[in-house]
């Protein structure tokens, strides 16, 4: 029996406006607003709301059989609540019919896997915190930015606790191996690895108008596979719905209708979580250097492919520690929303997916300018004369107050349940 494993990304940052040299040390708002709410309204409108009915239909219709997963990170929830609490409550009432789960991912949509761990793991749990506040349970499955995956991230991956990861179909990594059974990390056995059908998530995704695909030839399609193989990831960006394949393709109706099909050629649809649950691993697979779902190549020069991303995401990071001293509101606001990944991708000559920039380097020089006033606030608190040591003794001695901190709440949780008892 094959199972079905959907699953939709959903990320907008918040766009930056012009910004120019002398406006350095003098502004210190980079957002353009007007940008971010056209582009978050037309999502919205013509694509998440009309997906998030027609899910709600299908999982009625269904009889809650059908099942599907999202990522959405930190930043698009904040745009929400903000532009389109509509859209927050849609997805509270699809999280109560049990048939949808949320999965976990960096707050900002960052490259932070790759460039700081630490932040990493505090934009996880930022973000997973967020997930549980809003849908009401905690992620165990994880989803990173732009599925970046390699064995270094996959380690702390589990060390955080999660059981289960959504990685790409990359060929130098699979070779021989089929994408439709569940592996497990190279070295730790207890980490399952789903792995994406890119061909057929493309198919739906990008080539849906272009190959007249109908519900019941793309289920043939998954019946066709070996018999053996019975699990399909199917994953792709949510706005394939109603903006990739606009409305009038008739997108919706044939979504609608997959749930019927599946069921008739006894097919089963099936949450990330559920899959690492009751799937044995077929093997170790593993990623020694990282892997993405972007392109052909499947790695990482979208964002980090030329010196100009390079020089940006090197001078973003570099502040980081001095960043985590900061109780400052704004400041770290700021720097959550610099790290979104779409900035960086703006700055590529081959792939600058979604621009509104005339010139990688007209993007470069913009983001560098927010930057240049972001790094003279930052070092205004925590000036670059404090050297690494001194730096070190700060950071250890405010972890070590949260861990006091943490301790006592704890035993005051304690002693109210004692009392109560």
């Amino acid at each position: 029996m094959k199972n079905i494993c959907f699953y939709f990304q959903i990320h907008l940052p918040y766009q930056l406006k012009r910004y120019r040299f002398f406006e350095i040390g003098k502004d210190h708002y980079y957002y353009d607003d007007f940008l971010t709410n056209d582009r978050l309204n037309w999502l919205v409108y013509d694509s998440y709301l009309n997906a998030n009915r027609t899910i709600a239909e299908m999982i009625r219709s269904s009889n809650g059989k059908f099942k599907c997963a999202f990522a959405i990170s930190g930043v698009a929830l904040d745009l929400f609540e903000q532009y389109a609490p509509e859209l927050i409550d849609s997805f509270k009432e699809l999280a109560k019919t049990g048939s949808v789960e949320f999965l976990a991912e960096p707050y900002a949509h960052s490259l932070a896997s790759i460039y700081d761990a630490a932040e990493f793991e505090l934009q996880v749990k930022m973000h997973s915190d967020r997930i549980e506040l809003l849908f009401g349970k905690r992620p165990t499955a994880f989803f990173n930015s732009e599925l970046i995956y390699s064995d270094e991230i996959g380690e702390v991956t589990s060390k955080m606790g999660f059981k289960t990861v959504l990685i790409d179909e990359a060929k130098y990594i699979l070779g021989w191996k089929s994408p439709n059974y569940v592996y497990n990390h190279s070295y730790i056995p207890k980490l399952k690895l789903l792995i994406r059908n890119h061909k057929l998530s493309d198919d739906m995704s990008f080539r849906f108008s272009n190959l007249g695909l109908t519900a019941e030839k793309f289920i043939e399609w998954i019946g066709d596979l070996p018999e053996d193989e019975k699990i399909v990831n199917i994953g792709m960006g949510y706005n394939t719905f109603g903006i990739v394949q606009p409305g009038y393709t008739g997108v919706f109706e044939f979504f609608k209708a997959l749930p019927y099909h599946a069921i008739e050629h006894h097919m089963n649809f099936v949450l990330p979580s559920e899959i690492s649950k009751k799937s044995e691993s077929a093997g170790p697979l593993s990623v020694p250097y990282p892997i993405s779902w972007v392109g052909n190549d499947k790695d990482l020069t979208p964002w980090t492919g030329n010196d100009l991303q390079q020089e940006a995401l090197s001078k973003l990071y570099s502040v980081s520690e001095r960043v985590h001293l900061c109780n400052d509101k704004p400041l770290q606001h700021d720097w959550l929303m610099l790290q979104s990944a779409d900035h960086f991708r703006y700055m590529s000559h081959k792939d600058a997916y979604g621009t509104h920039y005339e010139s990688a380097y007209d993007a470069f020089i913009n983001y560098m300018n927010v930057l240049a006033d972001f790094l003279e606030r930052v070092d205004a608190q925590y000036p670059t004369s404090i050297d690494n040591e001194e730096l070190n003794e700060l950071l250890k001695t405010i972890n070590n107050q949260e861990k006091q901190i943490e301790n006592l709440e704890n035993e005051i949780k304690k002693l109210k349940t004692i009392k109560a008892q």
